[in-house]
């Protein structure tokens, strides 16, 4: 028998029914050796190149979504997924499917980690969207179990695969010398918040799409995080009587000494030229590197079309002879690299350990998760203080000792009381 990879994908909303399905359509066309170039791990083409991708199974919330991913597969590959869909239909796929390869994630964030720890627990793999979790005391049930199982965890931080990032990381980074201070935004447009996704009370800006610049920073410099304080704002979404956040500001301070601050919100008007806006600037002690990803040098206008730009480095069509597309770019990137760890470890017989190097790892994920959790709380205090006149004065402290929010307010209630620990394991 061909060697194969048997993977179902959970959640097929807009990241899960374009990029994943797009990419797993390819991989059970063609495989994922042609993928390999683009992201350094070519020595493996021979190896890997006779492995199959099957997609068994989507599954979904609705009927409807669940059965529309799987039409669209067929309609690429030829290959019908079977279709699962309600309330928890991971449960039902790890069932009908024992000898299941890769579990992908790409459901809402709060529902990640029931995804991910079943799928652990059923000896399987996991690709699973950004952020890995919310939870710091999740992330490490997650790493713990995964190490239990020998299972990979691979989260998907496309943007370390960005072709300008990955000239920061190589080559400029190098050149500015230490890092002093940074920026990096990502603003998403207002249907993102109101229509597209039904659960925004459960989340916000920064813990949607924050991750991508915190795991960047990281990824940058590989330093831990010392502190950070946080603020969000909630004016335009109350008015379509959504309870969530319109944006929120982040400042970390890193063990490095550098201090980024993240900027991210979901009410950019529908009439922006451009998918997102997002971009990320550092200064260092002897330079400074401006990435603007939003507008990239390509732009067009149009009569009854406005004047619009494209990221063509994220993912694009490329045409083959017989008239189908190849989806390949910095978004497809992320989710191979995870993938030829797996084959390695199924195929190649090698340890997790030895594949640990070549994707973002679920070690990695905590960092962003703890980050996360800190400014969720942060900012909800502070956003609370800045309601009653009593300025925004909460911060968070990273260590040995775990997390520990600092709260002058808190003041009056006793001694000790100004610190609270959120999380007790070290950072």
């Amino acid at each position: 028998m061909e060697p194969t990879i048997k993977t179902a994908l959970i959640g097929a909303g807009m990241f899960g029914g374009d990029v994943h399905l797009r990419a797993y359509a390819d991989l059970q066309r063609h495989g994922i050796s042609g993928q390999l170039a683009r992201v350094g791990l070519d020595r493996w083409s021979r190896d890997l190149a006779s492995v199959r991708f099957e997609l068994a199974a989507v599954a979904t919330r609705s009927q409807k979504s669940a059965e529309l991913a799987q039409n669209n597969f067929k309609e690429w590959t030829g290959h019908a997924p079977k279709a699962y869909f309600g309330e928890q239909p991971w449960i039902e796929v790890l069932s009908d499917f024992p000898d299941l390869d890769v579990v992908a994630v790409a459901t809402p964030d709060h529902l990640h980690t029931p995804v991910i720890l079943a799928a652990l627990g059923a000896g399987v793999h996991v690709i699973t969207e950004k952020p890995m979790c919310l939870d710091a005391a999740e992330a490490d049930q997650i790493i713990e179990l995964a190490r239990a199982k020998q299972r990979v965890v691979a989260v998907d931080m496309h943007k370390r695969y960005d072709p300008d990032h990955l000239r920061v990381r190589n080559d400029i980074a190098r050149r500015i010398g230490e890092p002093l201070y940074g920026t990096a935004f990502l603003e998403e447009p207002l249907e993102v918040s109101t229509s597209t996704f039904k659960w925004v009370e459960q989340s916000d800006p920064f813990s949607y799409v924050g991750p991508h610049w915190v795991d960047l920073i990281y990824h940058y410099y590989k330093s831990k995080p010392v502190s950070l304080t946080a603020v969000g704002q909630k004016k335009r979404l109350v008015r379509e009587s959504i309870n969530a956040y319109d944006a929120v500001q982040v400042r970390v301070d890193f063990a490095n000494g550098m201090s980024i601050n993240f900027h991210n919100n979901w009410i950019t008007p529908p009439d922006f030229e451009g998918p997102v806006n997002q971009g990320h600037e550092i200064v260092g002690a002897d330079g400074k590197v401006e990435s603007d990803q939003q507008y990239r040098g390509f732009r067009w206008w149009n009569k009854g079309g406005g004047s619009r730009t494209s990221n063509n480095h994220f993912t694009r069509d490329v045409a083959r002879p017989d008239g189908s597309r190849a989806y390949i770019g910095y978004g497809v990137d992320s989710i191979t690299v995870g993938l030829v760890a797996i084959c390695r470890m199924r195929f190649l017989k090698e340890s997790l350990n030895a594949v640990a190097d070549i994707y973002p790892t679920a070690e990695d994920g905590r960092i962003t998760v703890a980050i996360l959790h800190a400014a969720r709380i942060v900012r909800d205090l502070n956003f609370k203080y800045l309601q009653e006149g009593k300025g925004a004065t909460v911060t968070a402290r990273f260590g040995p000792d775990g997390i520990t929010i600092v709260d002058p307010n808190r003041a009056g209630e006793g001694a000790g009381k100004v610190f609270q620990r959120i999380y007790e394991k070290a950072i």
